[in-house]
């Protein structure tokens, strides 16, 4: 993922819904008038899905890691906040970890094993799809830290996009971020609930232990997202760019429960998803369920038509279902998704192919219960269609799916599958790794136009989320249609060529005392890609005759590791090695500087020294750097590249035998093991190897370098016994530590919230308060402490205070105002009950007797002969009831008139007599009938009379974007002298911005248009030119009439 995801994976079609005839509502789509029959091994393409998902694996990886271009990554995730948060899967092809996809990868691989389980057994993948979803869930489990809280985020998209490098060598923060009751996410909460109880089904059978955990974390995470009810990304607001949560989370809380219903059979669930179903999105201006969009990341409405039609048989659901379904088929109202040439469906430019595949597999599941004959039919083929689409029936005849069928794409969008060493998205030009099983995002437009460019992330960037419904529908195929997997797959990848190197090259011929080199190390390792932090090389060299060793010196002018200082070291008679040390160096395949270190040294001798003698000199040039094998370099001590002059003295002494491991941090399924190092006098110490010891078995269950490991997929209430083996990096391995032994702690026991308390009854009503009272909640496994007392508005709850009791005391509220609240028990374990119903009342009208403040002066505008405009700055309440309006007083002396009440600050006078004085005031009155005292008043005299005044008035505009320019000439077509006033009103809701050579006003649409001192009367047949700026929205109708002096014109 190379940009922010607002996302193409934002709900924004990439084109208009297509308008279908009216016969093509009934009719199958064109070219669709046959079954569609089966083309493509679906159960090789469900193999290599099953191989993407082990590729986006973070974390510490298993033994049986079946990707060989993967290693261990991310490994400190969570230390920012003081938890274990490795594991789980990167998104796509960047290296960050967003919760809400995951989460809804997860379900939809779920729910295509529950409902097409035989395709996962024909197709050989349902150990493997298996260890996806315990992979995945078994993240959720650590993310999930307490009963309201859950890590939903380890990485930032901003930092990670700028790099691109294989995510065994990251080195950007990587900040975790959680919601909790104080930042809520219903969705993620619901979303991650949904994954942990869908999985719960799966493993059900087999182990139901572990299902017994997720399902205790999906209940409470369930609880979470309904109690505490909130968009993730309002919050998490590092997420918002990326996937933020556009649909609401609604569907989250219909679908997490559908999904505990599923797998616990409680009642309870099922109607609490149907009850949550009533509230999911609608056309606009309709009561009609939304159907133009499909279940992917962000919303699974869509999803949720066809399970409750299939779970309840009602004819809401199913009526909604087939809406929808209908919609992406035959179409619905005139109007169907738009179809490419070639017969995909394209809903959006990001990511076409997953949104159709997404579709397709819930089309062939619901079609699967369908007894409507047609529909049956119509939505099987449609499901078949789009997933050949994808795998090569298309124009192109070429497959989406990286390593699968014909002309696959080569070069997807992934940061590691790529293999850079120089931070480049184009160097290597070529992709190193086959990433297998990957969809590709596809055409980005109805067109069937594609191009494998990675760089282009729209239609070539691969993410969990693309392949999930996409694998369950492959796995429907398979269960229909059948397959082979290939067999002996994945076959491992080899090197494409030298990883980690040295080049070298002399800076100065051969001849006196010494030999300088320019060596280089580079690290352009991808299989898989590791940073070399222990690094040292060595050059060979031997003592000539007549020379001591005592004359031996390193030295080195230039180093990119820090100084060295080492004296050359004997190898046994007459060989020598000068070490340099790149110890404590990062290099790492991460970019120009960071994948390679330059040391340019020296090797002093004496008088006889002779350099074309020794074994690191030959192959050497002073042109240019050139591998060499006789520069050897090591980790930790272990020979990586070259090769040691013979003659060098072999280490066979293993190291001493580890301290006993000593277990800590022991829980149901894990704990961590620790032992006292060994030591080793030749090669070094390289690392352990840690066994579980069952009687005279012993098997090898961690390899690691450092002197911990930790251990997790254990039984609860089980002894376990290990013992460690040191080696060296001769290969040397010592004997065994004495063995430690441990048990388990006991399954963890499934916890029960308290329960719902009675309904508050709100009493002693106020203005500003009341008294809530309700009945208790009983105790679930913990004892209560205490409620939460809720104020619920709209879909939204605030908590505004805790009881220890059953009564609240409830203040500051505001007058005449109606308010909702509930209440929640919660125990000593931070868990909550479900939400009281409801009580709502209202608070007590508040007696205002303060008056508003009093309204500006007012100013006259639009004066003609029998009218004018004032207008006044508005007047303020601050007595509660509001301000209700205006009285306009026409002032004589000491008397004041009554002329108009208006509500808004501005009032139109007509009924005028020409050539008066006139004098007004304002008073501002509220709602409780307060009145302010008078405004300052203001003073204007109307227009004379004219008599047999006439004129003409041209107008025009030149127009550009939502701005113009107008243009008025005003001509005097009387006899005698005109002062004159211009009026004219806008017919499309124009606006004056700026003006010339007239004094210009406007109110709403009328605008006038006073003479200057210098042009205000023109002489009989004498003209005046004045103009302005103006604005538009789109449309600049010109006026059409024009009056000076409140005489019409003439307009030409």
């Amino acid at each position: 993922m190379h940009r922010p995801r607002t996302r193409g994976r934002v709900a924004i079609a990439c084109t208009t819904a297509v308008t279908v005839a009216a016969g093509l509502l009934v009719a199958p789509l064109a070219g669709a008038a046959t079954a569609a029959d089966p083309a493509y091994n679906y159960a090789e393409a469900l193999q290599k899905s099953m191989f993407f998902y082990e590729a986006q694996r973070a974390g510490d990886l298993p033994a049986d890691n079946r990707v060989s271009w993967r290693g261990d990554s991310a490994l400190t995730d969570g230390a920012d906040v003081g938890k274990d948060l490795t594991g789980g899967w990167y998104d796509a092809g960047d290296h960050v970890k967003f919760g809400l996809p995951m989460a809804f990868s997860s379900t939809m691989l779920a729910w295509g094993a529950i409902a097409a389980p035989a395709g996962y057994t024909k197709a050989g993948q349902l150990d493997e799809l298996k260890s996806n979803l315990r992979w995945v869930n078994d993240y959720f489990i650590k993310a999930h830290t307490a009963p309201n809280e859950l890590y939903v985020q380890v990485g930032d998209g901003e930092a990670d996009h700028k790099w691109w490098g294989p995510a065994e060598v990251m080195t950007m923060a990587r900040p975790s971020h959680k919601i909790s009751a104080s930042c809520p996410g219903s969705d993620v909460a619901g979303e991650t609930a949904a994954s942990l109880a869908s999985a719960a089904i799966v493993f059900k059978t087999d182990d139901p232990t572990y299902s017994a955990t997720l399902l205790s974390h999906a209940k409470q995470l369930y609880a979470f997202a309904d109690t505490y009810r909130g968009k993730y990304s309002d919050c998490v607001t590092a997420a918002a760019a990326y996937y933020k949560s556009w649909s609401g989370y609604q569907d989250e809380l219909v679908w997490g429960a559908y999904w505990l219903y599923k797998a616990t059979g409680d009642a309870t669930y099922l109607a609490k998803a149907e009850a949550e179903y009533l509230k999911l999105s609608v056309e606009n201006q309709t009561s009609t369920r939304s159907y133009k969009w499909t279940v992917a990341w962000d919303d699974k409405s869509y999803a949720m038509y066809p399970l409750l039609a299939m779970e309840t048989g009602k004819q809401q659901y199913v009526d909604d279902a087939n809406r929808w379904l209908d919609y992406w088929t035959v179409g619905v109202n005139g109007q169907r998704i738009p179809y490419s040439p070639g017969g995909q469906a394209v809903l959006d430019s990001w990511g076409s192919l997953r949104y159709a595949a997404n579709t397709s597999f819930v089309a062939l599941v619901y079609s699967d219960w369908l007894t409507d004959a047609t529909r049956k039919a119509r939505y099987h083929d449609f499901g078949v269609r789009q997933i050949n689409y994808a795998l090569g029936d298309n124009p192109r005849k070429s497959s989406y799916v990286v390593g699968f069928g014909a002309n696959p794409p080569q070069n997807p969008h992934h940061r590691t599958a790529h293999g850079s060493w120089l931070d480049s998205l184009t160097a290597p030009t070529a992709t190193r790794h086959v990433l297998y099983g990957a969809l590709v995002g596809g055409p980005s437009g109805a067109n069937d136009s594609y191009t494998d460019l990675r760089s282009d992330y729209t239609a070539n960037e691969v993410a969990t989320d693309y392949n999930a419904g996409f694998s369950s529908a492959l796995a429907r195929l398979t269960q229909e249609y059948g397959g082979t997997p290939l067999s002996g797959f994945p076959v491992a990848e080899q090197p494409d060529g030298d990883e980690i190197f040295v080049e070298a090259m002399l800076n100065q011929p051969p001849g006196g005392t010494f030999t300088e080199v320019k060596a280089m190390i580079r690290n352009q390792s991808a299989f898989p890609a590791r940073a070399l932090k222990n690094g040292t090389l060595r050059y060979w060299f031997t003592l000539d005759a007549g020379d001591s060793a005592a004359n031996l010196t390193l030295s080195a002018n230039y180093s990119e590791c820090g100084p060295q200082t080492a004296k050359p070291v004997s190898a046994g008679g007459t060989l020598y090695y000068a070490e340099l040390s790149c110890v404590g160096q990062n290099i790492h395949p991460g970019g120009q500087s960071q994948h390679r270190r330059e040391l340019q040294f020296r090797v002093t001798g004496g008088s006889t020294w002779n350099a074309t003698n020794d074994p690191s000199f030959a192959g050497l040039n002073t042109t240019a750097l050139a591998k060499t094998q006789a520069i050897t370099l090591y980790d930790g001590g272990r020979l990586i590249w070259g090769t040691e002059p013979t003659g060098t003295v072999t280490d066979t002494t293993a190291p001493s035998v580890p301290g006993t491991p000593v277990a800590s941090g022991i829980t149901s399924t894990g704990a961590s093991l620790a032992w006292t190092a060994s030591t080793d006098a030749g090669s070094g110490v390289a690392g352990y190897d840690v066994y579980r010891v069952q009687g005279s078995t012993s098997t090898l269950v961690a390899s690691t370098t450092t002197t911990t490991t930790v251990l997790s997929s254990l039984t609860a209430s089980t002894a376990y016994s290990y013992a460690v083996r040191a080696k060296d990096v001769a290969g040397n391995v010592s004997a065994a530590s004495a063995v430690g032994t441990f048990t388990t702690a006991d399954p963890p026991v499934e916890v029960q919230p308290p329960g719902k308390p009675g309904t508050p009854v709100a009493s002693t009503v106020t203005a500003t308060g009341a008294t809530l009272t309700w009945t208790a909640g009983t105790p679930g496994t913990y004892a209560l402490t205490g409620y939460d007392v809720v104020r619920i508005s709209g879909s939204s709850s605030t908590v505004v205070g805790t009881a220890t009791g059953t009564t609240f005391a409830l203040t500051g509220l505001t007058a005449g105002t109606a308010y909702t609240y509930a209440v929640r028990a919660k125990d000593v374990a931070g868990n909550v009950s479900v939400a009281s119903s409801s009580v709502t009342f209202t608070t007590t009208a508040a007696t205002d007797t303060t008056a508003p403040t009093v309204p500006g002066t007012p100013a006259a505008s639009s004066i003609t002969q029998t009218g004018a405009t004032l207008t006044w700055a508005a007047s303020t309440d601050t007595g509660g009831s509001g301000l209700a309006g205006y009285d306009v007083y026409r002032v004589q002396g000491s008397t004041s008139t009554l002329v108009a009440s208006p509500t808004s600050a501005t009032a139109v006078l007509t009924g005028l007599s020409a050539n008066t004085a006139y004098s007004y005031a304002v008073r501002a009155k509220d709602a409780a009938g307060n009145t302010s005292a008078a405004s300052s008043p203001v003073a204007f005299t109307t227009l004379p009379t004219t008599t047999g005044s006439s004129c003409a008035v041209a107008y025009s505009a030149n127009s550009w974007n939502v701005g113009f320019t107008g243009s008025i000439k005003v001509t005097n077509t009387s006899t005698t002298p005109l002062t004159w006033t211009l009026g004219f009103t806008f017919p499309s809701g124009q606006k004056v911005t700026q003006g010339w050579s007239a004094t210009w006003t406007q109110t709403g649409s009328a605008v006038t248009a006073t003479g200057l001192s210098w042009n205000a009367t023109l002489a009989p047949g004498a003209s005046t030119d004045i103009g302005f700026n103006g604005s538009h929205t789109g449309t600049n109708t010109a006026p059409t009439a024009f009056t000076v002096n409140g005489v019409a014109c003439t307009v030409s």
